[in-house]
C-alpha cells in the first residue's frame, strides 16, 4: 500500500510566483493599485507582537529576517515609487537596479523596523494618491529595466501590487508555522 504523497509548499512564493503582465484592464489595475494601498496596514499587522527574536527568524532556511524583509519592502517601493515618477516625466528612461541581497546585509538593516514601516505609512499615500490621480493612458508608458528590459508602467504596477502582498505572506505563514499568535 503506498502512502498519499504530501507536497511541501515552496516557502519562497507563499502566494505563487509573479504572473507577469503587460497591459492591465481597468479592474485588474484598479485591483492593483488597492493592493498596493492595502500593504502598510497589512505588513504592520503581520509583524504586530512580534519579538526581537522573532524579528530577527529568517522566514526559510537560507532567507532573509522578518527584520530584513520589513526593510527590504521599505527600500523595494521608494525605488518603484522613483521609477514610476521617472517613467511618467521622461521618455522611456532607463532605470537603475539595485542589488537586494548587499542592501539587506547593510547596517540599517538591523535597527527597529518601526522607521521603515513609517516610511512605508509616508510612501505608499503618495504612491497610491499618484497611481489613482493618472489616467489610464499612462499606464501604457514604457520605461527599460536594464535586467528585465522594456516594460510599461502596468507592468511595473503588476509587480508591485504582488510585491508587497508576496512579503507581508512570508511573515504571516511563518507566524503560522511557528504558531506565533
Amino acid at each position: 500500500m503506498t502512502s498519499p504523497t504530501t507536497i511541501e509548499p515552496d516557502l519562497r512564493y507563499p502566494i505563487g510566483r509573479l504572473a507577469r503582465k503587460t497591459v492591465l484592464s481597468d479592474a485588474e489595475r484598479s485591483a492593483a493599485i488597492d493592493a498596493v494601498a492595502a500593504v502598510p496596514a497589512a505588513l504592520r499587522g503581520a509583524v504586530r507582537g512580534l519579538s526581537e527574536k522573532q524579528l530577527d527568524t529568517p522566514y526559510r532556511p537560507g532567507g532573509w529576517t522578518v527584520r530584513q524583509l520589513v526593510h527590504h519592502v521599505a527600500d523595494s517601493h521608494m525605488n518603484a515609487f522613483i521609477r514610476f515618477r521617472l517613467a511618467l516625466t521622461e521618455e522611456n528612461p532607463t532605470i537603475k537596479p539595485y542589488n537586494e541581497a548587499d542592501w539587506a546585509r547593510l547596517p540599517d538593516m538591523e535597527m527597529s523596523i518601526e522607521p521603515s514601516l513609517q516610511l512605508i505609512d509616508a510612501l505608499h499615500l503618495r504612491w497610491v494618491h499618484m497611481l489613482r490621480a493618472m489616467p489610464a493612458a499612462s499606464f501604457a508608458r514604457g520605461l527599460v529595466h536594464p535586467d528585465n528590459g522594456p516594460m510599461t508602467m502596468d507592468a511595473l504596477l503588476n509587480v508591485y501590487s504582488w510585491h508587497g502582498r508576496h512579503h507581508t505572506a512570508h511573515v504571516t505563514a511563518l507566524r503560522e508555522r511557528e504558531g506565533w499568535r
